[in-house]
This record gives C-alpha cells, sequence and structure tokens, in this order.
C-alpha cells in the first residue's frame, strides 16, 4: 500500500491521485452555500466520497440504484483562483521519495482545492508562472472544467524564472472581483513579482493564502557534501555542500523564511509551511482552514 506521497510519486493519472487524496475530506474551500433564488438544477453526477447526503436524489436511487448528486449553477460572485509557481526551483526533489518532487505536490495540492471548488459549484480557474511567463485558464465551473484544469497540471514541467511584474499584472485581471487565490511556491525569491502580487490582492480584499513547500532535506540542511550544486534559475557559480556553507546555509535559511512569515502575517495572508514528504491531505486540511496568519 503506498503512502500518499509514494502514490503522487508514483502515478500519472493525476485525476486518480485526487481521489485518493480527497477520500474522507470533506472540507469546502470557503464556508457557506448560497440557497433559494439563483440556484437551478444543472446536472446529475455520480457521488464521490465527501459530497453531502443531502445532495443524493433519493428518487433517482431507488431507480437506478446508484447513488447520483443534484449538481446546481448558482449566481456567486466568490471564484477560486489556483496559482502554480512552476519555476526551475520547483523541480528539487525529495531525498527520501523516489520520484517526488515540489512541482508534482503542489501540482495534486491545487487539483485537489479545484476537485474541492468543482464539487461546491464555485468557478475556478488557473494561472501558472514558469519560464517568465503566465499562463492563464479564465474561470468556469464543472466537471468539464475540472478536467480542463487536471489536464494543463498534469502537462506543467517546471523551468525559467517568475514572470515580471509587468506580466504578472496582465495575467492578474481577475482580481476586479472578491475571490479565493490559493497560491503554491517554494518562495525562495521573496520579495518578487508573485509575492507582490499575492499581497496587492490580498490589499484588494481577496482570500489569498500561500502555500510554501519544502524538502525534508532542506529542512534539516541534509545535502550530500561530494555533488556541487548550481542555482537551477540564475545559474552561476558552482558550490559544495561543505561544514562551512551548512552553517551559512540554515543561517540564511531562518532569516529568509523568517521574512516570509512576517509578511505574510502583516498583510493578513495565512501562511502554510509544509514538506512535500508529509501527508498531502494533513497539509490540504490546514492550507483550506481559514484561520489567522501564520
Amino acid at each position: 500500500m503506498l503512502s500518499s506521497s509514494s502514490l503522487i510519486a508514483h502515478a500519472a493519472n493525476l485525476d486518480l491521485v485526487v481521489r485518493h487524496v480527497l477520500a474522507g475530506l470533506g472540507h469546502g474551500i470557503h464556508a457557506g452555500r448560497e440557497r433559494g433564488a439563483g440556484v437551478e438544477f444543472s446536472e446529475y453526477r455520480a457521488y464521490a466520497p465527501g459530497d453531502e447526503w443531502r445532495r443524493v436524489d433519493w428518487k433517482l436511487l431507488a431507480r437506478a440504484d446508484r447513488y447520483y448528486v443534484r449538481e446546481a449553477e448558482r449566481d456567486s460572485h466568490v471564484a477560486v483562483w489556483l496559482v502554480l509557481d512552476a519555476t526551475a526551483s520547483m523541480a528539487e526533489p525529495s531525498r527520501s521519495i523516489e520520484g517526488l518532487t515540489k512541482l508534482q505536490y503542489a501540482r495534486v495540492l491545487l487539483a485537489c482545492v479545484a476537485a474541492i471548488a468543482q464539487r461546491q459549484g464555485d468557478a475556478f480557474g488557473l494561472v501558472v508562472c514558469r519560464g517568465e511567463r503566465a499562463d492563464f485558464t479564465p474561470a468556469a465551473r464543472g466537471p468539464r472544467q475540472l478536467q480542463r484544469v487536471l489536464a494543463r497540471l498534469n502537462g506543467v514541467e517546471a523551468g525559467g524564472v517568475l514572470p515580471g511584474a509587468d506580466t504578472l499584472r496582465a495575467s492578474l485581471h481577475f482580481s476586479r472581483a472578491p475571490g479565493v487565490v490559493c497560491a503554491a511556491s517554494d518562495f525562495l525569491d521573496w520579495p518578487s513579482p508573485l509575492s507582490d502580487a499575492l499581497l496587492r490582492l490580498r490589499r484588494m480584499r481577496h482570500d489569498v493564502r500561500a502555500l510554501c513547500l519544502h524538502t525534508q532535506a532542506e529542512v534539516d540542511a541534509a545535502f550530500d557534501a561530494t555533488p556541487a550544486y548550481r542555482d537551477p534559475e540564475h545559474g552561476g557559480a558552482v558550490y559544495r555542500f561543505g561544514r562551512d556553507v551548512k552553517e551559512a546555509y540554515v543561517r540564511n535559511r531562518a532569516a529568509h523564511f523568517d521574512e516570509v512569515v512576517r509578511a505574510c502575517r502583516k498583510n493578513d495572508v495565512p501562511l502554510v509551511q509544509a514538506r512535500i514528504e508529509q501527508a498531502p491531505s494533513d497539509v490540504l486540511r490546514a492550507w483550506l482552514r481559514r484561520a489567522q496568519a501564520a
């Protein structure tokens, strides 16, 4: 039996991984559903773990002998936006789970958020930041939109650097309407055009939630001293991870992420820091829980 993180590393079918992670996880992204006027029946779909039993059509169950859930289209001013950092540093692998990278972990967590948004009837869209570009998938509702977003996430590969401020500003034109913004990154660049964009969205009263991903080796500074390392985004000098470098790394890393935490707290952006070796369902629960900034 594979663990959740191992499953991410070994399964190519993102839809399968999402269903595995979401099994038994029924939490929504935001509180409350609109009822009454403005809610119209749209379609039936097969029951999935975590669906509310009150949405099951019991008459259809009696005829078809299968559980179906009523989907509804509703007027809503809330859209969920998934923001993925797919720069070169997100290709950093786990040293303990073969084949698992930060990008793979981030893709699964964002795919789960998309699946939950689809389940609760929200519109959702995707912004992928990679190679000085920001690829934009407009927000929409329904199962087809979910498959569209999953396919886009499944095809993303890490590379390049973050887009510039002007490029990101043009890609975040959805900022006029209030929404939920879920951004996954390693935030090794901070401040950056991405961090500036997220903080600007928060000042515009969006519900912005940040997920900061690490590997266990990064947290423990447990890198092999034998091979040489090069910054995957900026190139430059080649380094070896000797004792003197390790001490400076630990000190500088702590200072960097202390600054990330302070900036998020100051701007009321809930920040969840997670290791990609952690169970995705546990991290997802923490990320979607609306609380005070860390």
